[in-house]
């Protein structure tokens, strides 16, 4: 039998906490003391996490607005622009870059125009009809909102490492390469699912669903997390790091759609 000292525990401790603090500097804004943020490798595993902690950061900075008596559709449009704050832009910018790049009808092509830094026609249209679909279906859902945004931050990203898992990379280099390339399997794709599961439970809360609906919700939400990446992946035969941006922005657009409808 293998015996784990204490040294190694401590070790192995350290490592987890500074790839997690990591991973919130690469996936936010969120500024961190340099010491915690030495540690690259499967930064991509705590994507769902860093997404609840999201979600539940913009429902504490809707109720700061509601109370301070800001209008709701007001308060809905703060929390979307700070949303894309929060990230940097930079899944909203990879979204915009695929839809350039989708929009070019000669499949060759499409890399090299997703690669390009302009934005075009196509890439400014993706970005308002996400954006206003984001901020509407706020607005219109009748479901506690900490709920909502912790399942669209947290599934939309969950997609994003299904796709990083399970489909080709396009490039010989790039971000996702890396991302590809440090991903344990199955550990890192059911870590991110494990914990989404049990805050489905949460769910239970809301008296007013049924055990159906939540059920129907979950599913749901799956649902949408993994098509949107297969989408993507019919379309390029493959992903990029832009991609990947742009599975968690539909994702969390449909998601919070989707949840409107209960």
């Amino acid at each position: 039998m293998t015996k784990i000292s204490l040294r190694d525990l401590r070790s192995s401790i350290l490592d987890l906490i500074t790839s997690l603090t990591s991973s919130v500097i690469f996936y936010t804004t969120i500024p961190l003391p340099s010491l915690w943020t030495n540690n690259w490798s499967r930064i991509a595993r705590w994507c769902p996490i860093i997404g609840l902690f999201i979600g539940l950061l913009l429902a504490l900075i809707n109720s700061s607005l509601l109370l301070g008596g800001m209008p709701t559709l007001t308060s809905k449009a703060v929390v979307v622009a700070v949303w894309v704050a929060i990230t940097g832009g930079l899944h909203l910018d990879g979204a915009m870059d695929t839809a350039d790049g989708l929009s070019v009808t000669n499949r060759e092509r499409r890399l090299d125009v997703m690669k390009d830094s302009a934005t075009g026609a196509f890439g400014a249209i993706a970005a308002i009809i996400i954006l206003l679909l984001k901020t509407v279906a706020l607005y219109d859902t009748s479901l506690p909102l900490w709920l909502v945004l912790i399942s669209a931050t947290g599934w939309s990203r969950w997609g994003q490492v299904w796709a990083i898992a399970f489909y080709p990379y396009l490039r010989e280099t790039g971000k996702g390469a890396f991302h590809q390339e440090n991903l344990h399997l199955p550990q890192d794709v059911l870590l991110g699912l494990s914990i989404l599961l049990i805050c489905s439970g949460l769910w239970l809360t809301v008296t007013s669903l049924s055990w159906l609906e939540i059920g129907i919700i979950t599913i749901g939400n799956i649902a949408i997390a993994l098509l949107t990446g297969y989408w993507f992946n019919r379309q390029l035969g493959g992903h990029t790091g832009d991609t990947y941006g742009a599975v968690v922005e539909w994702s969390e657009a449909l998601i919070l759609c989707w949840l409107t409808m209960f």
